[in-house]
């Protein structure tokens, strides 16, 4: 089953966390559907940012959110694609 990917990112988050790893490791972080596999985020994020993706690693929070840090290849800043989200 595919997961169509506007279902699986549901919002990028703009903490002081995920900005210190966008500057530091080139990750961002997403908040995502729940029954999303690594697999649907990393399709997801390559196609609505054309980007490349290195890593995809997940994990449910205390609340009960998923999320997912993604790891940009070398070639592609997450700066950049947090300033096109209007994050910066």
């Amino acid at each position: 089953m595919k997961m169509d990917e506007y279902k699986t990112i549901s919002h990028p988050l703009a903490t002081e966390k995920s900005i210190k790893l966008m500057e530091s490791e080139n990750k961002l972080i997403f908040a995502i559907d729940k029954k999303a596999t690594k697999k649907d985020v990393r399709i997801a994020v390559e196609s609505m940012f054309k980007v490349k993706v290195e890593s995809v690693n997940t994990f449910i929070t205390n609340k009960g959110k998923k999320r997912a840090y993604v790891k940009l290849k070398p070639e592609t800043p997450a700066i950049e694609v947090a300033t096109q989200l209007g994050l910066m």
